[in-house]
Parts: structure tokens; sequence; C-alpha cells
């Protein structure tokens, strides 16, 4: 039984619109959702494409939308690879998707998004996490694609906010520059940071998957006085593990700060374990997030498969058909441009993962509430909670 706050919100919008006439009925709103099943995006967007059928189920088990039931249908695109991906979007849309939804990740993501805005079709992420994720990488058939990640910025900012917050005055930057996202909550992080009066003493870049250059930077940053070391990168794209494990085997005991790309266990490795590494993410998915409906969705989607409730994102899939669902209602239609509109709007909007802005410029989340999690010996805990204060502005 679902108890009050976020859900008895969406639970309101939702009952508006069982009101549908029987013509429309017998007629479901089509997700196409183009995933990665096999490649590096996994991790991330097979937990928000489980959570997201849980939420659609029930959805669906109150009446639907606008007297529709909303269906998913679904295509692997193999690792994110571009023709694949194209193809599936091309095989979704002709199999009469409404919507379209993506990759966690808007480099791989733009082939399935740049199929569905040239067809008018609103295209979703449910956890990118970059401002291209809109008009400014997709010029101004952009304005129908949307994240209900976090923007980079915004991450980035609540990343400064926390260490500025713990008492860490001096940071070290480790960018992967193995994909935007990376970069820009890397940048991000610099320039709240120094804004705050925290002082940058360092800065380093590697590459992930397939990278050869970690090594080296390990041998710099170790020879580095800093309060804590700050990237972004993910386990799944193999450059983490090393770079901690490099670090330790040092006997560097520096605190390092990643994004949520660092959440999950599933990367770990058991030896050296992993000691004084933090991470902000959307959710815990350790059983202990704050709120009692993240742990309950956990705990269902480990029930199905340990993996698929491995990181926090797994709440944008639950939080992004909320977020359809609250404007298929309020725009009363299903047309990219109608719901494209009333999305920029959204203020607040509850869901799952906390609540919910976009605008004009920014189509993706900012704002929303972080969890911190600490690693200490390989066991993840929460440690507290942050909110961006500001979002910065970067290049």
């Amino acid at each position: 039984m679902r108890k009050a706050g976020w859900w008895a919100a969406v639970v309101a919008v939702v009952a508006l619109v069982g009101t549908g006439g029987a013509a429309m009925a017998a007629q479901p709103i089509v997700i196409g959702w183009a995933f990665d099943g096999v490649g590096a995006m996994a991790p991330f967007d097979k937990p928000a494409l489980a959570a997201a059928q849980i939420r659609v189920a029930e959805i669906n088990a109150r009446g639907g939308v606008l007297g529709r039931p909303l269906k998913i249908n679904t295509c692997d695109t193999q690792g994110n690879k571009p023709g694949i991906a194209k193809s599936c979007a091309i095989k979704l849309l002709a199999d009469g998707a409404n919507v379209l939804f993506t990759t966690c990740d808007v480099d791989y993501a733009a082939p399935v998004v740049q199929e569905a805005i040239n067809k008018g079709t609103l295209a979703i992420a449910p956890c990118i996490g970059t401002d291209q994720m809109g008009p400014k990488r997709f010029g101004p058939k952009g304005k129908l694609a949307f994240s209900f990640g976090n923007v980079a910025q915004d991450e980035g900012s609540a990343m400064a906010q926390y260490a500025w917050d713990r008492g860490w005055k001096t940071s070290a930057l480790a960018t992967d520059t193995v994909i935007v996202y990376f970069k820009n909550v890397v940048e991000a992080f610099k320039a709240r940071f120094t804004e705050l009066g925290g002082k940058v003493v360092d800065e380093e870049s590697y590459q992930s998957l397939g990278g050869n250059n970690v090594q080296n930077v390990v041998s710099r940053l170790n020879g580095v006085k800093a309060d804590v070391i700050v990237t972004s990168t993910a386990g799944a794209f193999g450059a983490l593990p090393t770079l901690i494990s490099g670090l330790r085997s040092l006997g560097n005991n520096t605190p390092i700060l990643n994004s949520w790309a660092g959440d999950g266990t599933y990367w770990l490795p058991q030896s050296p374990k992993v000691t004084n590494y933090y991470f902000l993410t959307f959710a815990s998915a350790f059983g202990d997030d704050p709120n009692p409906e993240v742990n309950a969705l956990a705990a269902q989607l480990k029930k199905e498969n340990p993996q698929l409730a491995g990181t926090g994102g797994f709440v944008t899939g639950s939080a992004a058909i909320d977020g359809l669902a609250t404007a298929i209602t309020q725009a009363k239609s299903r047309d990219g441009a109608a719901l494209a509109a009333t999305m920029e709007k959204f203020k607040q909007v509850p869901t799952l993962s906390g609540r919910v802005s976009f605008s004009p410029k920014l189509h993706t989340v900012f704002g929303r509430e972080y969890r911190v999690i600490e690693i200490q010996e390989n066991t993840p805990k929460v440690v507290g909670k942050i909110v961006a204060k500001v979002v910065p502005k970067i290049d």
C-alpha cells in the first residue's frame, strides 16, 4: 500500500484523467523505449526501464491516462550502436510510439532523439544529465527533448556545496573526457567551488572506455595535497576502479567525490576495498533511503533481479512516467509540441525521485534534492542530503 506524500500528489493528477470517453479507452498511449541492454549504459538503462514498467502497471490499474492505458514497447540498442539505435527508433515509431524514451547519455541517445524530433514526437530520457538534451544540441526541434536526470550544472554545484559544507577547502579535479556529462559536472563543480571560496590546486584529465592514461593521472594526483579529489565517471566505463585502487594502493586516502555516474557497488574492486569514497545520487539503492517508498521499490526490483536496483537511477524511470502522465493530463493531448510546451512549465512536479522542474532553457531537471552516499570498506550508506543553491553557468 502506497503512503501519502509524492504518491498522493501523483494519484491526484492521474485521477483527473480516468474520465476519458469509451471511444478513447481501447487505444493505448504507446511509449517506445530504446534502451541499452548489454553495453556501458545498461547498469543505468535497465533499472530505469524496470521501474517504469512497474509504474505503468500502477497507473493502468487506476484507469490509465485520459482514459487510455499506457503501453511500453522496447528495443535493445545493443550497446547504443548508432545504426542499431537509429533502427530501434524507426521501428518503435512505426509501431505507433506516441513518445520515445532513450538511453541515459545524450551522445549515445542522439540517433534516437533525432528520429523522434524529426517526426514531431516527444523524446524523453529517464536520466541524461546534461543541458544538451534540448535545443542546445538539437536546435529548434530540440524543444521536444527532455530528461528526468539532473542537469550537470546542478549536480556539480551540489557536489561543491557538499564539499564546502564538509570543510574541504581545496580540491584536485580529475576529468573523464569520454562524454560531455562527465566534463560538465566537473566544470560546474569548479565554478561553484571557487565561488564559495574553495581553491582548485590541480586539474587532471583522463579517458575511460579504453583510455590508457588513468595510471599517469593517479601518479600526478598522488603528489598533490588536496582536501578532496573530484571526478565524474561511471564504474561501468572502466576507469573508476583503477583511479581509486591506484590511489589507495599508494597509501593515498584522500576523500574522492563523484557524481551520480559513480553510483552503485557492482564495480567495486575486492582488493583494496574502496574507502573514503562519496557520490551524489537520486536515491539510495541500498535500503536506507530517507523515503520508504524508494526502499520499497528498490526491494521490489531486487526481488526480480538484484542488478535492477544497482544504482539510485532506478527512480528516474518511475519519475519519467509520472512526468509524462502529468504532461498528458495537463495538455489533454499526446501531441509532441503540446506535451513539450507543458513540460517546459513544470515547477516542482511531484515524483518518486523528488520534485521536478524544467524551463525553456533547461530541459533537464534542476533544484532536486540529492542523496549523499559514503562507501567505506566497500559498504555504502546514506550520510546526507543536499540541494544545489545555484545553477552555475559553464561554457
